[in-house]
């Protein structure tokens, strides 16, 4: 199923209906993307949320069942990469919904970028260029700030892979 922004404010939407409280949901990969109108749609629903509102936006994904693959990260967890603290400072605040439960947020578009180049695979790529191209980010804004990532800095995966991306980019 192919999910666009209508469709995932949609969704949001239902959630909020069984929430008990106001909450902070941060959109990760292709969903922050879809919101930022990056691309046009995503596959699937990732977003990474601070700890004190996890369970309740949990509780309501029970209920709501959406019918698609929607993945949760704790507190800027995305996939095996955790994010400096500041993760949620440099989130981007989504404009125009008529949320009124759910703030929601976008991973800044440089923590995207170095999110999927932790994972990598030939969709990750075009998303990068896409995100890179959108938003003028520079290799120098992707090295930095994959450095302020520990668990980044020590992986070997995540090293190789950026190597690879940052020669691709020379290439171009």
């Amino acid at each position: 199923m192919s999910l666009d922004n209508t469709k995932l404010l949609d969704f949001l939407g239902e959630i909020e209906k069984e929430l008990t409280h106001k909450i902070v949901v941060v959109a990760i990969g292709g969903t922050a993307m879809t919101l930022f109108k990056t691309k046009p749609s995503t596959i699937d629903v990732d977003f990474t949320i601070p700890d004190q509102y996890y369970d309740d936006f949990s509780r309501a994904m029970k209920i709501v069942r959406p019918g698609f693959q929607v993945d949760l990260y704790r507190e800027g967890m995305v996939f095996v990469t955790s994010l400096p603290p500041d993760y949620l400072k440099r989130s981007k605040p989504v404009q125009k919904t008529k949320l009124k439960k759910i703030k929601l947020l976008t991973l800044h578009p440089v923590d995207i970028i170095v999110t999927k180049i932790a994972r990598l695979d030939q969709r990750d790529e075009q998303d990068i260029e896409s995100c890179m191209k959108k938003f003028k980010i520079t290799r120098n804004q992707i090295v930095k700030r994959a450095g302020q990532i520990p668990s980044l800095v020590h992986d070997k995966t995540f090293q190789t892979n950026l190597k690879n991306f940052l020669r691709k980019l020379n290439k171009t």
